[in-house]
């Protein structure tokens, strides 16, 4: 999942820390912790709040990524 996430980064060219305040709430420890592995399953929030901050749907953060139902 979090391959998703970081291939929009790139993409943006933005940093987790950028991501973190665009987020508005998540600390840029969170998103340090799922970028490391240490959060395997994020809640739905935290995923949304990702997803609007890099102005993407849902779908597209799961897609391929069948641990946040996608791919069923």
């Amino acid at each position: 999942m979090w391959n998703s996430v970081q291939r929009l980064l790139d993409a943006r060219h933005m940093t987790i820390y950028q991501l973190s305040v665009k987020t508005g709430t998540l600390n840029s420890r969170a998103i340090y912790d799922f970028a490391a592995g240490r959060v395997k399953n994020p809640s739905f929030r935290t995923m949304e709040k990702i997803a609007d901050a890099l102005d993407v749907s849902m779908d597209e953060l799961r897609e391929n990524n069948p641990d946040i139902g996608g791919g069923d």
